[in-house]
Parts: structure tokens; C-alpha cells; sequence
């Protein structure tokens, strides 16, 4: 028989929006039991990017100045190199936020530190190797979570059971929330490459006729995005890897010394993009949040972002009402109210990015020309504290609620 274990929340995924939102939870003094399925964090090509948004959020809580210790890179302003000209994209200097740069730390290390920060919280249960399969149903509501952990089936009980388990949410498919596809015509094939003590400013992006890559700065090495068309991993894997070490060094010449990191083709992962989001975040005793609730591209790197956003306006929503018994509905109701729309705007920009510059890009023959969009962001500094403001802060930038910014750990 299963063991039984009874808690206030019970979030499934232990990625940026359950740790996040499980500590908040935790520091208001509720029982929460957060569980993931994998025994570590350590998952490679994951979103990277901290942004000026997600710091305000650590801030706030207490905990920017030991996160910033961190192994970390800063991003003051974002450029990207289109053809042979450097546009200068972004400037974070000016945000009204604590942290006026974007950081670029592994995910397995933000996540691990908030684990670490969870700790001094007994009310938080952190449950690695613990698998959410289903949800528990009693009166047309979710009251609990079944889980297989390493000790054997595990039954939750819950006044509220939290679905942050990802794009393939098992819990959002449970409970039967359908979602809206909005479309990607894109796909992404990450892979490290050496990085050397001589590669002092490397453009985030490089664009070119037939390609887009983003190189990301990780210590001795480069984190690279390589966008494709939909599908189009199994003609590139047609073509050889020398064919595709060479699309490489087209994207980025100065990596022609060192593409022979690239093995084999299991040195590239495949992420396929998707961008959807739930008509209705919750029914009765569940609520979806991240990725869960709403796929993002990865256009900006914002999903990181997006998703510990939704886990500060759950926290603030549903803290007090968690305290009372279980959950109503109106509550659940007010946070996808509160956090649609600025996920609807995101998704729109990142679509019409796809579309229209991705899309053309790649099926691109000859030299490219500058957009006059591009072309103002290097004439006018000042335009570049808007696309800066869009990615780092978002469309409504979450505050952690002041009654829960001031409980500590006794």
C-alpha cells in the first residue's frame, strides 16, 4: 500500500516556478512538499538567463547578495551581430531594478541554490527522486497527488496541489486543461563548444542568410543555440556532422579551431519548440503555473523568468488562503487573471519574432540587410532601454508581498 502524507501545497517539478514558489510558500509558514522526479537539478541546455526581474524577486526575499557569490556572468547590454554589423540591442543600465544587468548562471546552480535556501525552512520538504503520476479526486476535487518515489508509492494529501512540472505536464493532462497551440516553426540544437581566454566580446546572436545562433559565455565554454526549421534536425543529421560543423563555423568563423568538440550527433540536443498556453489554469484544488500552464519559445529567454513570476503572484494570492483550508476558486481564478495577460503579450512578440525574422532568416539565400529597426538601436542609445525593459522586466514585474518578505527563518 501506498504511504500517506498529508501538507498544505504540494508542488510537482522542481524546476525555477515550484522551487520558487514552494520557499515563498515555506517562509509564510505553510507545510509544502515539493517533488522532483529526477535525483539532481543537473540537466544541460536548460534556460540560463537570470534576468533583472528574477533578482528584484531575490532581493526582496534576501538573498540577491549571497546569490550574486555565485559563479556568474554579467550582461550589462546585449548585442548581436547581423551579417558583419554589431547592432547593440539592449541596455539594461538604466532598469529601475536592484540588479540592472542580466545574469548567466547554470540552472542546476540557481536551483540548487534555492534548495539550499529552502533548507532553513523544516516546513518545506524537498523531495528528489519523486515522481507526480496522478491526481487524487475526491467530490469533483483535487485533493492530493500520487507519487512513485524512491521508497515506493507515495500518496499526497493537499489543500492545494501546484502542476510546475513542465511543458509536458503529467498533472495538467490528468486533470484534463486543455491548451492552445500558437505555433513554432522553429527548433534549437544546443551544444557546448570550447571557449578561450582570447574570446573577450562574442555577440549574443549571429545572423546570417540560412542561419541564427545565440552563444552563451560559461566559463570555459560556449553554450550555443542553433535554430532550425521545424524538424529539420533529421536532414541536418543526413547531411553528416562535417556538413554540420560547417553551417557552424558559417554561423561563427572564429570556432573553426575547435567544432571538432562535436564529437558525435550526442553531443547535439534536440529541444523542440512549442508555444501554447491553458484556456483555464486551474480547476478545483489545482492551479498550473511556468511552464505548465504555458509553453515559451525561447526567443528572449524569458521562460525562466515568466515562470518565478507566476510563482511570486501565486505565493502573494494564495499564502493567506492556504492558511484558512483548502484553496476556493476564486483565488486560483485571480492568478491567471493576473499573470495572462503579461504571458499573452510575451508569447505574442515571441510568435511575430518567429514568423517574421527567424522564419525569412533561415530560408535566406543571399547577404542579408540590417532591418531599420536594428539600424535605430545603434543610432539611438536610448531606444535600447526598451527591448531591455521588455525581456528583463516583462510586462508586470511580480513583487514579492511585503508580509511575506518580512517573515524569516527562526
Amino acid at each position: 500500500m501506498a504511504q500517506t502524507l498529508v501538507t498544505d501545497c504540494c508542488i510537482a517539478g522542481g524546476g525555477p516556478a515550484g522551487m520558487m514558489c514552494g520557499y515563498i510558500l515555506a517562509r509564510a509558514g505553510l507545510k509544502v512538499s515539493v517533488l522532483e522526479k529526477h535525483e539532481d537539478f543537473f540537466r544541460d541546455f536548460r534556460g540560463d538567463t537570470v534576468h533583472p526581474s528574477t533578482m528584484e524577486v531575490l532581493s526582496e526575499l534576501g538573498l540577491l547578495e549571497d546569490f550574486l557569490k555565485r559563479p556568474h556572468n554579467a550582461f550589462l547590454q546585449l548585442s548581436a551581430l547581423i551579417g558583419d554589423t554589431t547592432v547593440k540591442v539592449a541596455d539594461f543600465r538604466h532598469l529601475p531594478t536592484k540588479a540592472k544587468f542580466m545574469a548567466v548562471m547554470p540552472q542546476w546552480d540557481f536551483l540548487n541554490f534555492l534548495k539550499e535556501a529552502g533548507g532553513r525552512y523544516p516546513n518545506l520538504d524537498v523531495r528528489m527522486r519523486c515522481e507526480a503520476i496522478d491526481l487524487i479526486e475526491r467530490d469533483g476535487r483535487v485533493v492530493g497527488v500520487r507519487a512513485k518515489g524512491p521508497d515506493g508509492d507515495l500518496d499526497i494529501e493537499a489543500k492545494l496541489v501546484i502542476a510546475a512540472d513542465g511543458r509536458s505536464s503529467v498533472l495538467r493532462a490528468k486533470g484534463g486543461l486543455r491548451s492552445v497551440d500558437l505555433g513554432a516553426p522553429i527548433d534549437v540544437l544546443w551544444m557546448r563548444l570550447p571557449r578561450k581566454p582570447e574570446d573577450t566580446v562574442v555577440p549574443l546572436g549571429r545572423a546570417g542568410p540560412g542561419h541564427f545562433m545565440i552563444m552563451i559565455e560559461r566559463g570555459d565554454y560556449f553554450q550555443c543555440a542553433y535554430v532550425t526549421p521545424k524538424g529539420g534536425f533529421d536532414a541536418i543529421k543526413a547531411g553528416g556532422l562535417d556538413a554540420f560543423r560547417a553551417r557552424i563555423v558559417e554561423a561563427a568563423p572564429f570556432t573553426k579551431d575547435r567544432v571538432q568538440a562535436l564529437k558525435t550527433w550526442d553531443d547535439i540536443k534536440l529541444l523542440t519548440v512549442a508555444v501554447d498556453r491553458l484556456t483555464k489554469w486551474w480547476k478545483p484544488g489545482l492551479l498550473c503555473i511556468g511552464d505548465a500552464a504555458h509553453a515559451m519559445s525561447p526567443v528572449g529567454g524569458v521562460g525562466i523568468n515568466l515562470a518565478i513570476q507566476d510563482a511570486v503572484a501565486a505565493a502573494n494570492i494564495l499564502a493567506g488562503p492556504l492558511k484558512q483550508g483548502p484553496v476556493a476558486n476564486a483565488p486560483l481564478a485571480a492568478v491567471q487573471a493576473r499573470r495572462q495577460g503579461p504571458v499573452k503579450a510575451m508569447q505574442a512578440i515571441q510568435v511575430a519574432i518567429q514568423n517574421e525574422v527567424l522564419t525569412p532568416l533561415l530560408a535566406a539565400k543571399g547577404p542579408i540587410k540590417v532591418p531599420w529597426p536594428a539600424k535605430l538601436l545603434n543610432a539611438i542609445p536610448l531606444l535600447r532601454q526598451i527591448p531591455a525593459r521588455v525581456v528583463g522586466m516583462g510586462f508586470r514585474m511580480e513583487h514579492v508581498a511585503p508580509s511575506l518578505r518580512a517573515n524569516k527563518a527562526s
